[in-house]
């Protein structure tokens, strides 16, 4: 652990453009906390849904209210708005160099565009970089990767919104097929670059496919339709680690959903699903499940941390997606399953800012000086 006296101060980023700001209001604000209590010098900026940047008050806490107060940080004592640009090239002036702790769930936080407006102003940033951030938040690539490997994978069709617009019948009767193939009219249908299950539906037959193409393409270009997998168990690891050598993995941990799957409300809705760290699985289950873990890890190119996330149905087991910024929600399973690593909560956001720092270290920036130049 970094000694007080070395620590550089932490900016935590929260909140964003996407549809998933109210969750990152949520684990961003957590973050903070922690951090401070901690001893770190915290900052916390607030992204909002039009993209402006707000600075929140030193030691702010978000106590008991709702993510939806923050629709408008100026009643909270926010100081702003300001652009993107105006704040990164601040933060990069600023000495000592601030670890900027990226919390922004969803696209533009998760899905490497942050992540390479942070790299072009040479800033140090927790988790993946914008290679394995873009392809961990795009689902159809993801998976196109993964069985291209030879990970498991549920079998799935993708379809963009604007073939959607032009031959929907066509579009229909091809999941129609596709159906009939897996032998179960139920398809789950979600957008491709998307989290925390918005816009997903299980379509459970063929009159609610188009409903449910419509809701996906209400957030994403690009859908994905993929086979039911009945009586499916929710079961996800946390990765902790840059070096794919030494990663540490913990869980995997289960969801018990108190919905028909694990949607938006039966993720956040306090008491609605059940969650355990430790799931009751057969130990080389356990184990298998850990090495398709660092496996999908590595394949992508994850540094940081992440969670992997799996279905069992039976003796099927397949890898549903990897969240390179998963929440850290009081429900969250992330933080708290590397409890049996000794992590507090405030433990594994520590780390998690002490291996930003040891990648930063490592840094090759590939930039010539001007002496180097070819002439």
């Amino acid at each position: 652990m970094i000694a007080s006296s070395s620590r550089p101060p932490v900016v935590v980023l929260l909140g964003g453009p996407s549809a998933e700001h109210d969750v990152s209001i949520v684990s961003g604000t957590a973050i903070a906390e922690a951090l401070s209590d901690a001893g770190w010098q915290v900052e916390r900026w607030l992204i909002g849904l039009d993209g402006a940047w707000w600075s929140l008050p030193a030691g702010h806490r978000r106590g008991d209210r709702p993510a939806a107060a923050y629709d408008d940080p100026g009643s909270l004592g926010g100081t702003g708005p300001r652009t993107a640009g105006s704040v990164v090239d601040e933060l990069a002036s600023t000495e000592p160099a601030p670890v900027v702790w990226v919390a922004l769930h969803g696209p533009w936080g998760e899905d490497g565009r942050v992540q390479g407006l942070l790299e072009s102003a040479d800033l140090v940033y927790t988790g993946s970089g914008v290679a394995a951030s873009a392809l961990g938040m795009d689902k159809a690539l993801f998976k196109r990767l993964l069985r291209g490997l030879g990970l498991p994978v549920v079998d799935w069709r993708e379809i963009r919104s604007d073939r959607w617009t032009r031959e929907r019948d066509a579009v229909l009767g091809e999941l129609e097929a596709f159906a009939a193939g897996t032998g179960d009219a139920r398809l789950m249908v979600k957008p491709a670059r998307l989290g925390s299950s918005v816009g997903m539906t299980l379509a459970h037959g063929p009159d609610e496919r188009g409903a449910a193409l419509d809701l996906a393409f209400r957030f994403d270009t690009l859908a994905l339709a993929e086979r039911y997998l009945p009586g499916a168990r929710d079961l996800e690891v946390s990765v902790i680690g840059n070096d794919p050598a030494s990663l540490e993995l913990y869980g995997p941990g289960e969801i018990v959903a108190g919905h028909e799957f694990y949607d938006y409300a039966a993720k956040y809705t306090p008491g609605l699903s059940e969650t355990s760290t430790r799931a009751e699985v057969p130990e080389p289950l356990r184990v298998a499940m850990r090495k398709l873990a660092r496996d999908a890890y590595r394949a992508i190119g994850c540094e940081g941390f992440a969670r992997v996330d799996f279905l069992l149905a039976g003796d099927e087991l397949v890898v549903s997606e990897i969240n390179t910024i998963p929440g850290f929600t009081p429900i969250s399973l992330f933080p708290t399953m590397p409890a049996e690593g000794g992590y507090s909560f405030s433990g594994v956001c520590e780390r998690i800012v002490e291996l930003a720092l040891e990648r930063a270290a490592g840094r090759v920036t590939g930039r010539l000086e001007p002496e180097e130049l070819p002439r």
